[in-house]
């Protein structure tokens, strides 16, 4: 699986917004690393810089000096619907008779190809198949005839899907998340500003303060000149739909996201671990990084009790935390690599182990996700040739059975080893010695929501959004944007 994107807004007083977005989106790189952007506005242009690469290699000293204004957006993206090439890098900006505007979208429209039909028939031109593009379209049309709020409005009643948007229309710049809140957006006050991001890391980074999450259906206006914001609830759903995933795997630890802190959600998930399937072993160590804060929390609890769930004895002190397995930062991601040979040589050298940790003793090894087994299968193996007597896998999560529509780049069906296999099953073919996941009901006690307000879409093939083939796990339909009248494109 890979990183959805990272969305970022500023409004300043006077300042010019192009270097605390630069250092917002390294802040948010982790979320994707294909193209980098930004959109700023002086008050009286738009001007724009959209490259290909990290932040780091899309933006020189001078692209930040001419992006001049105190107002602007920003963008990092992974690829999950569209291109992997510039025409679907981000934000997405156009100019048209009531102004001009830049877009920055997280997320993913499932009935995308039904509006992008509609307007093009309509006389408007795509130069992209990407979701970004359509909303941008929607919502320039209908700021010929609304004004801000109700073309927000207007538009948010005709997408479905997962979105977190950031906006500039003009120098006005505006967040919106979908309501159902399924990806994150929150808010920050900086010293002569606000900001508007997908994680609370990035106003962290501009020395920040965080003021709240944007509430699902939620549009906030940010001020001119950063002196404020204004909040219109446009849309109430009675049940959100937040990606658990986004406290399992890709969310920085240090990001607040619906005001939790995701280290220690990812802490309680490991300690919920332990209750659940804890193993004695000798030692517990994480698969880095994201598997770090599982098993310090696994740790913990197994300190605390037994795998029975007694008390442990004074003189216990349980499974030992330990690393064991150390990551080679500088190898790109299992997945990119185009042959099994070269993804399964690919494990061996982004991670390493540690032979005194492993030689001669019981281990407890702890991931956030098993995907396609690749990675799994290598890992126990090379766990076992270091002279580990027996491997335990434990999962942060619930076994991934199905494919993600709402933004993260997941494996097909028939490329998920949960979809048509058993716990035991996989167990054999990776070969581990045990194998257990984390349940649904536990992430749900950690993260303090009704299993009904958590996308769980993956882990149960039962999705929050009426997805064409897909069974939904509650009462939803998408628009019916065809019978709507469009005035022709100006």
């Amino acid at each position: 699986m890979t990183e959805k994107c990272g969305v970022v807004g500023v409004s300043l007083d006077g300042r010019d917004a192009a270097r605390p977005l630069y250092y917002a989106l390294y802040a948010l790189q982790h979320r994707g690393q294909e193209s980098a952007g930004i959109v700023t506005h002086d008050g009286f242009q738009q001007h724009s810089h959209v490259e290909m690469g990290l932040v780091g290699d899309a933006f020189g000293e001078g692209d930040l000096d001419e992006l001049t204004g105190a107002a602007g957006i920003g963008h990092v993206r992974y690829p999950t619907a569209g291109s992997v090439d510039s025409s679907c890098a981000q934000p997405f900006s156009v100019s048209f008779k009531s102004g001009s505007l830049g877009l920055s979208h997280n997320g993913n429209l499932v009935n995308a190809d039904e509006i992008r039909d509609e307007l093009a028939a309509a006389g408007h031109a795509f130069t992209s198949d990407g979701d970004t593009e359509v909303i941008t379209h929607d919502l320039a049309r209908n700021l010929l005839e609304e004004d801000l709020v109700r073309a927000v409005k207007h538009t948010m009643g005709r997408i479905h899907g997962s979105y977190s948007l950031t906006i500039t229309h003009d120098d006005t710049v505006l967040g919106v998340r979908d309501p159902q809140g399924n990806r994150p957006l929150c808010i920050g006050e900086l010293e002569d500003g606000y900001i508007l991001a997908s994680e609370s890391a990035a106003i962290d980074t501009l020395d920040g303060e965080l003021v709240r999450d944007v509430r699902p259906g939620e549009l906030v206006v940010l001020q001119e000149d950063g002196q404020g914001f204004d909040s219109y609830q446009l849309v109430e759903n009675e049940n959100t739909a937040h990606c658990f995933f986004e406290h399992v795997y890709f969310a920085r630890p240090d990001s607040v996201i619906d005001d939790t802190l995701v280290y220690e959600a990812r802490r309680n998930l490991g300690r919920k671990l332990w209750e659940e399937s804890g193993v004695e072993t000798d030692v517990v160590m994480p698969v880095p990084d994201s598997g770090r804060a599982f098993a310090s929390g696994y740790a913990d609890a197994a300190g605390e009790t037994t795998a029975d769930g007694e008390a442990r004895d004074a003189d216990d002190d349980g499974v030992e935390f330990a690393e064991g397995l150390m990551k080679n930062r500088y190898v790109g991601r299992t997945f990119i690599m185009p042959t099994q040979d070269e993804r399964e040589r690919a494990v061996r050298l982004k991670l390493n182990p540690i032979k005194s940790t492993i030689e001669g003793k019981t281990v407890t090894v702890i991931d956030d996700s098993i995907v396609r087994g690749t990675t799994s299968t290598q890992l126990v193996q090379l766990l076992k040739d270091c002279g580990a007597e027996a491997v335990h896998v434990r999962i942060g999560a619930p076994a991934i059975v199905a494919p993600c529509y709402m933004g993260i780049d997941m494996a097909t069906r028939e490329e998920l080893i949960a979809s048509d296999k058993s716990v035991g099953e996989i167990r054999d073919e990776i070969a581990a010695d045990s194998l257990a996941y984390l349940s649904t009901d536990a992430v749900a006690d950690v993260l303090g929501k009704e299993r009904i307000d958590l996308c769980l879409g993956c882990v149960t093939g039962e999705y929050p959004y009426d997805i064409e083939g897909e069974e939904t796990d509650r009462d939803v339909s998408r628009p019916d944007v065809g019978g709507q009248q469009l005035p022709a494109d100006d």
